[in-house]
């Protein structure tokens, strides 16, 4: 039955792969997006790649994205202490996390983009490069890349396993299918008791199954540098002394409702700075209108950054690529985002390691554990709107030192949990083993 399940996978995914491409080659053509690397989604490694892979042990690690490619860093950090020899590569998804993951390794880790999860593009890719050892990060679970590693005799695990409760509930309308799929697995390195029980529902062994805990807090710790603070101050014109209220990856929904509780700070802190950071910065345009039909002002970061203006508004939009970690530093009420709109939320331990106070919506299933921890420390803070986002922060401005305090227990709870990374690169070595 399994066998059925994975070869009508393949089927579908093989008619997928003859409609798409054409139009997709077309796109590359156009564009000129993904030009130079689509071999590399076709399952072509270069020989650039190849000839600087020497080791006795060959580690393929899968981190789809930003946040994947900051765990994998600790993961790689730690198994190179353990084992001496080992060389890997890298494979992403986006263009963003391919070009983090080449700012952070340089030369020393190849970096690729990964082939389409389809069985002939897989076959090809692993035959190239031919690894000892291939490990995902966080939810990637990819059928044919799995079972032909199988096949090939190649060692797999997931690492920093986590299934939200969102998607829960789509794996296990396919639990037969998924079931077969997650036998190709060696080892499941979750992320908490709650992830281990998801995946085991979905069909994972329990006996491959450890809990190590959260690796994106190794690399948090290490980030925090004052200067950062100060840069961001003077590149956007704020003293120490403004107020400044983030919010950070904001969604569709949620700019209107930030405005709202903006406006009520403001009849408190008339000086108070918002700066939005949406989690997609072609939505710029779009929130621009939104706070200009408030009666509102803005300017991009865009434009600061040029040197085309000072900034001499109080609303900032932060229409760059990469920098909401580094925005997070001067903060003082802060908010995340794809929270107040049933998206999931995001990552409130960014701004919580620089001693913020972190403030967000009831939708948090793809991080429950970061808002455990943060409402453990009482640094993190659920709002079911603007009127109580608006009624708590001015509290908290009214209250300065209350808020250092708060903020400071949560960063010391998150270096507390700092170490997953090497009990995750711990459970690869006994898969090496």
């Amino acid at each position: 039955m399994m066998k059925i399940f994975y070869w009508l996978y393949v089927f579908l995914s093989f008619g997928l792969f003859l409609i798409l491409f054409p139009a997709a080659w077309v796109y590359t053509r156009i564009t000129g997006h993904y030009r130079s690397h689509l071999g590399e989604r076709l399952g072509s490694i270069s020989p650039e790649v190849t000839k600087h892979l020497s080791g006795s042990l060959l580690i393929w690690i899968h981190a789809a994205s930003l946040g994947e490619v900051k765990v994998a860093v600790s993961i790689v950090n730690a198994l190179r202490s353990m084992k001496s020899g080992c060389a890997f590569v890298l494979s992403t998804n986006t263009p963003h996390g391919r070009k983090m993951a080449e700012e952070l390794f340089g030369e020393d880790i190849p970096v690729i983009f990964a082939p389409i999860d389809f069985a002939p593009l897989i076959r090809r890719a692993l035959k190239t490069l031919n690894p000892d050892i291939l490990l995902f990060i966080e939810t990637e679970i990819w059928p044919a890349w799995l079972f032909e590693a199988r096949r090939m005799g190649i060692g797999t695990a997931l690492l920093n396993g986590r299934i939200s409760a969102r998607s829960v509930g789509k794996y296990m309308g396919m639990r037969p299918f998924f079931c077969g799929v997650l036998k190709n697995f060696d080892v499941f390195s979750m992320i908490s008791e709650e992830d281990a029980k998801r995946i085991i529902a979905i069909g994972a062994d329990p006996q491959k199954i450890e809990i190590n805990g959260n690796a994106k807090y190794d690399h948090l710790g290490s980030g925090t540098d004052p200067q950062i603070e100060t840069a961001i101050r003077k590149a956007l014109n704020i003293n120490e002394f403004q107020r400044v209220f983030v919010a950070g990856s904001t969604r569709t929904g949620e700019e209107g409702m930030i405005l709202d509780a903006y406006e009520k700070i403001l009849e408190h802190f008339r000086d108070t700075i918002l700066i939005i950071v949406p989690r997609h910065i072609e939505r710029t345009p779009d929130i621009g209108s939104i706070i200009k039909a408030r009666g509102y002002k803005y300017q991009t970061r865009s434009a600061l950054q040029k040197g085309r203006a000072n900034r001499t508004e109080h609303i900032v939009i932060i229409d760059t690529f990469g920098e909401l970690f580094r925005i997070y530093s001067i903060g003082t009420i802060v908010f995340c985002g794809a929270s107040l709109v049933p998206l999931g939320g995001q990552n409130p331990l960014e701004p919580a390691i620089w001693g913020k106070v972190v403030f967000y919506g009831p939708s948090m299933e793809d991080f429950s554990d970061a808002k455990i921890l943060l409402e453990k420390a009482g640094a993190g803070f659920q709002v079911t709107g603007p009127e109580m986002l608006a009624e708590k922060a001015v509290w908290f401005l009214d209250h300065p030192d209350e808020l250092k305090a708060r903020g400071k227990l949560g960063r010391e709870e998150i270096l507390k949990n700092i170490g997953a990374g090497e009990r995750h690169a711990l459970a690869v070595m006994k898969l090496i083993a």
